[in-house]
């Protein structure tokens, strides 16, 4: 089943946890590939010194404030594209970074293997834009709750915060 755009409507912070096991899933070309989600870490507002949008709103984070349900693809280190999904409601910014499907681990590697770049921002998460998340039926499996990594100009309190999420 497609997740429809209410299940995206949640807090960054219950849906983290929510997308392990769930499939991602991209159209290229004629073909479909579906991997299933073993990492993720949310990022949640203003508040938080981590989030992009720390700082209030830009022409970079402004899809942050949007909806659930669209991507926020940005470019990391000039190098890596990073897929986000937006969540929870219009007008704060938040959003559940995708870190880690079934074979590729690292967020860089997620969009590698699955040709998501920055021109995928902004896009609903639909079928029709080549880009969506299924549930197959299979429970959220076991994982771990870890401090988030890679954020070393957040405070420390954001930086400690368990918003990592890892099948184990």
């Amino acid at each position: 089943m497609i997740l429809k755009n209410e299940f995206y409507t949640r807090p960054a912070t219950d849906l983290a946890p929510l997308l392990l096991g769930k499939l991602l899933c991209r159209r290229v070309g004629g073909e479909v590939y579906r991997r299933r989600i073993t990492e993720t870490e949310c990022y949640f507002g203003e508040e938080d010194t981590a989030c992009h949008a720390h700082k209030g709103r830009t022409p970079r984070t402004n899809t942050l404030y949007q909806q659930g349900g669209i991507t926020y693809v940005y470019l990391c280190y000039g190098i890596h594209s990073l897929l986000n999904v937006v969540t929870g409601q219009e007008g704060h910014p938040e959003a559940v970074l995708i870190r880690g499907v079934e074979g590729a681990s690292g967020p860089g590697r997620v969009t590698k293997s699955l040709g998501i770049t920055c021109a995928d921002n902004r896009l609903s998460l639909t079928p029709e834009n080549g880009i969506w998340i299924e549930d197959d039926g299979m429970p959220v499996p076991t994982f771990c709750a870890l401090p988030r990594v890679g954020i070393g100009y957040a405070d420390k309190a954001d930086r400690d915060r368990p918003w990592r999420y890892l099948v184990v």
